[in-house]
């Protein structure tokens, strides 16, 4: 059983989150709920997205078995997050559709909204490769 994120992981991470944050990104609702969701409401898909990758990883990635990897069982959590963020952010950036200087705000809420479900194609993609 392996204890680690390596290089074959994130690339699975990269590949998972990019397989659905392209779909959406080119979608105008996407884009428009980026402009018009509540903060509460961006609260809630980013605490969703947090527990569903959770759920997920621990359930098929660690197979229950946490015990003593708890600090890995986080860092995957975070790390799949934070690189389905990045994938998102450079796919939006591509379709000009992330306003960084003129409008941060929306940007950050876009890339939200987005990772929700290219975060969990992440962390499916990577489960293929079970610990």
């Amino acid at each position: 059983m392996k204890v680690s994120f390596n290089v074959e992981d994130a690339s699975q991470v990269f590949v998972g989150a990019f397989a659905l944050a392209v779909p959406i990104s080119f979608l105008e609702e996407a884009w428009r709920l980026g402009e018009t969701l509540p903060y509460t409401n961006l609260l809630m898909l980013f605490v969703l997205s947090v527990l569903f990758l959770s759920l997920f990883t621990y359930q098929s990635v660690f197979q229950k078995n946490i015990r003593s990897r708890i600090f890995i069982f986080i860092f995957r959590i975070v790390i799949a997050y934070l690189m389905a963020a990045l994938v998102v952010t450079l796919v939006l950036f591509c379709l000009n559709k992330l306003p960084l200087i003129d409008d941060p705000i929306i940007s950050l809420k876009r890339i939200i909204v987005i990772t929700m479900p290219a975060s969990m194609g992440a962390i499916v993609v990577d489960s293929f490769d079970k610990e």
